[in-house]
């Protein structure tokens, strides 16, 4: 489904509208996935061997502890591979050059480019020689990272208060998943627990960014300070930003208490128009503060 068809679907029912990152936010699978799915065959796909352990390293500070955290996946491996692996101490010591793809980074730089499987398919058709080489190999990558994450990332239960929450917002706002996951395991996620009722879609990277989707289902649609974003990422703030909408940061390691703090605070702040302002801005500044740029090993230096 492309966007524009997705917001001739998008139902505006309600006074209010809530868009829901997944990742992270409603779910404990940001270790898992990213530990588990994406490390090891980005080592395995990309000749990192030789530094894997700086690898895993430049891959948990970019995908969990700093500000690309829930970053598309092709930003992030475009990201580790040419300004965090470089600059790392120990890859600097073994004199290992980290592997460079022009013609996938300019792919990725590009605005015009749908960063998913079937945006690489429609790439690689388009290609030829060594261009077509370098997006066949990043998506044998991709498909093999999406096995990985059926296959391991299984049967985890959404954050505790999550469910309440869900169910305090019914009837009341407009609700979709805004996501980078793939459509089908947005699909998965949600209808395992049985939360896909809660949601009247989920937008996954198939159909464009998160700010894009956002303005698709939202724009012109509600009164200002009617439109929230929930994430755990410095994308769902930016999206909201950009969209001149609300955001509420879902803290990482403390996720129960801020969906704790959104079901008790928050949610009927949010309602009555009280949210807006030097509240949400203190929590927005507690929540950038965890989320540092510069990796650890150049802080010491």
């Amino acid at each position: 489904m492309n966007p524009d068809q997705s917001r001739k679907e998008f139902a505006h029912r309600h006074e209010f509208f809530i868009g829901i990152d997944s990742d992270g936010t409603v779910f404990d699978n940001m270790g898992i996935k990213h530990r588990e799915c994406f490390c090891p065959w980005i080592i395995g796909y990309f000749g990192l061997q030789p530094v894997a352990q700086a690898a895993r390293e430049c891959l948990e500070f970019a995908d969990l502890f700093s500000r690309t955290r829930g970053a598309n996946r092709h930003k992030s491996l475009v990201h580790i591979l040419t300004n965090l692996l470089p600059s790392h101490p120990a890859v600097k010591a073994r004199g290992f050059k980290a592997p460079r793809f022009p013609y996938y980074f300019a792919w990725v730089d590009d605005p015009g480019s749908i960063l998913s499987g079937a945006g690489l398919e429609q790439a690689i058709a388009e290609a030829s020689g060594p261009a077509r080489e370098e997006l066949e190999l990043v998506l044998a990558w991709n498909q093999r990272v999406d096995w990985a994450v059926e296959q391991i990332v299984r049967g985890i239960p959404p954050f505790p208060p999550v469910r309440a929450c869900l169910e305090k917002m019914q009837g009341k706002a407009d609700m979709t998943v805004i996501s980078t996951a793939p459509c089908e395991t947005l699909a998965r996620d949600w209808t395992e627990p049985g939360l896909a009722g809660y949601v009247a879609m989920l937008a996954g990277q198939e159909m464009g960014t998160k700010a894009q989707y956002l303005e698709y289902a939202a724009k012109d649609r509600y009164d200002r300070g009617h439109v929230l974003m929930i994430g755990d990422s410095p994308g769902d703030w930016e999206a909201a930003k950009t969209n001149d909408a609300l955001f509420y940061p879902i803290l990482p390691d403390d996720e129960e208490a801020s969906w704790k703090r959104f079901h008790d605070e928050v949610l009927d702040k949010f309602f009555n128009g009280t949210y807006a302002g030097r509240y949400e801005e203190e929590l927005i500044d507690e929540f950038d503060a965890r989320l540092p740029e510069r990796p650890p090993w150049e802080t010491r230096l």
